[in-house]
Formats: C-alpha cells, sequence, structure tokens
C-alpha cells in the first residue's frame, strides 16, 4: 500500500529554499563568498546606487541570497548544505590564501564528514558529505 501525501495530491511543489544572510560590507563578502568560496554572482539589486545591496551567488547547488538590507538574515546564521566532494572542497580552501580561515574536517559515523567555515559577519556555512556519498580518500 502507497502512501499518499499533501502535496502529492494538492499540485504543491517545493523547491530547493535559498537562505538569506545579512552581510555589512560588500568588498569583504565578495572576498569571502566569490574569492574563497569559489561562487559566482548571479545578480544583484540596489534600489538606488546608494542604497543596500542585495545579491544571489552560486557556485553549482548551492545558492545563497546576501543582503545588506536590515532586518534580512541574522548575522550568526548557520547554512547546512550536503555535498559530493567535500574532501575535494577542503584541500580546495586550504590551498587558498585567505588568511582568516583553514578550516579541518570533521568525521561524524551518523552525519558523515563536513567541513565548517565562517563568513566575515559570524555567519556559518558547514559542508556535509553524508556517510552514503563519501568518496574514498586518495593516497597522499
Amino acid at each position: 500500500m502507497s502512501e499518499t501525501t499533501p502535496e502529492a495530491t494538492s499540485g504543491i511543489t517545493f523547491r530547493r529554499p535559498v537562505p538569506v544572510l545579512r552581510v555589512f560590507d560588500v568588498a569583504k563578502a565578495h572576498a569571502f563568498y566569490l574569492g574563497y568560496l569559489g561562487c559566482a554572482v548571479d545578480w544583484e539589486h540596489r534600489f538606488t546606487p546608494d542604497l543596500p545591496l542585495y545579491t544571489q551567488v552560486s557556485r553549482g547547488g548551492l545558492v545563497l541570497h546576501l543582503s545588506e538590507h536590515h532586518g534580512d538574515g541574522t548575522p550568526g546564521s548557520v547554512v547546512y548544505a550536503e555535498l559530493s566532494g567535500v574532501r575535494a572542497l577542503h584541500a580546495e580552501l586550504t590551498a587558498k590564501d585567505y588568511p582568516f580561515q583553514k578550516p579541518g574536517l570533521e568525521e561524524d559515523a551518523e552525519i558523515g564528514l563536513s567541513l565548517t567555515v565562517t563568513d566575515p559577519f559570524g555567519n556559518q556555512l558547514r559542508f556535509n558529505e553524508p556517510p552514503g556519498d563519501r568518496a574514498e580518500p586518495s593516497a597522499e
């Protein structure tokens, strides 16, 4: 007997959520999200040139909104993102000359292998590779 979910009968289809993170300095945000994490700017919006920025950055399936607007996001938020290839991401990030971060890998039998970075505004991004998605470590 198959179960029918409310979504299956209502026509509602949820898509991936997009976190909104509060930022206070565009140059620092670009250095971290574009330079360090390797994201690209998808679009930027300001009502006028002197008003706060609201922008979307992405890398692969990771999509984030960054906002200078008061009330958008809360400094110190946490974004949990699942991915494959956390070891490769770790190697990429530790090879970069970004003086504020040298993240380590954390292993947990239940949730997998994770890497946490903190942006200049106190927001944490936790990249996690679940145990079933894990690639074998390369011989070094």
